[in-house]
């Protein structure tokens, strides 16, 4: 930056952020993070999500076995992973009452009653009310900003027909060529007959 060049470091992990192969080379770093797993595991570019069937407390701990697998391997592979920017979930319909008391790497993961997953909302309910009611949002959202725009055209195209109506009554166009104009807000149009001559 101007002229001068910052002292070397040493890049011991991570890809240049913007790059081409960034993306692609961060993906096959990672692609070993299911090995060793017995839950099932799903990837998506940085989103790793592990879930399993829990129907006693001994799934419970299974499941932290492989929350305390995936610290390792993160340590091992250097990967900073934000626990506190990850969400533990449980979906069911039955009330329970005894919170979620998961950890991964010393830090306990936060229990939602909902999340955000390939732009969809789960809730732990099972509930879709969250989601069409974002959905609701989101289309309300546009129509506002299609009738906003809408009415800044009526505007323009009003001022428009005044301008047209306007020159045509300074016109030098005589009664006799029964001329006549039409203009409304919506839509204008000119309509001119001629006598007809034989």
């Amino acid at each position: 930056m101007g002229g001068q060049l910052s002292a070397e470091v040493r890049v011991t992990s991570g890809v240049s952020q913007g790059s081409v192969l960034g993306p692609l080379l961060f993906i096959a770093y990672v692609n070993d993070i299911w090995r060793n797993m017995e839950s099932t595991i799903s990837l998506f570019a940085d989103d790793c999500v592990i879930y399993r069937k829990i129907i006693n407390s001994e799934d419970m701990d299974e499941l932290q076995k492989e929350l305390n697998r995936l610290g390792k391997w993160a340590v091992e592979n250097a990967i900073k992973i934000n626990p506190s920017k990850s969400k533990a979930i449980r979906f069911t319909r039955a009330r329970v009452k005894n919170p979620l008391n998961y950890s991964l790497m010393g830090t306990l993961v936060p229990e939602a009653s909902s999340c955000k997953y390939f732009g969809i909302i789960l809730r732990s309910d099972l509930s879709w009310a969250d989601q069409v009611n974002y959905t609701v949002e989101k289309a309300w959202k546009a129509l506002h900003f299609t009738v906003r725009i809408l009415k800044r055209v009526i505007v323009a195209v009003t001022i428009l027909c005044i301008r047209i109506a306007h020159t045509f009554s300074h016109s030098t166009c005589s009664p006799s060529e029964g001329s006549s104009f039409v203009c409304t807000p919506h839509f204008f149009f000119s309509k001119f007959s001629t006598r007809n001559k034989l």
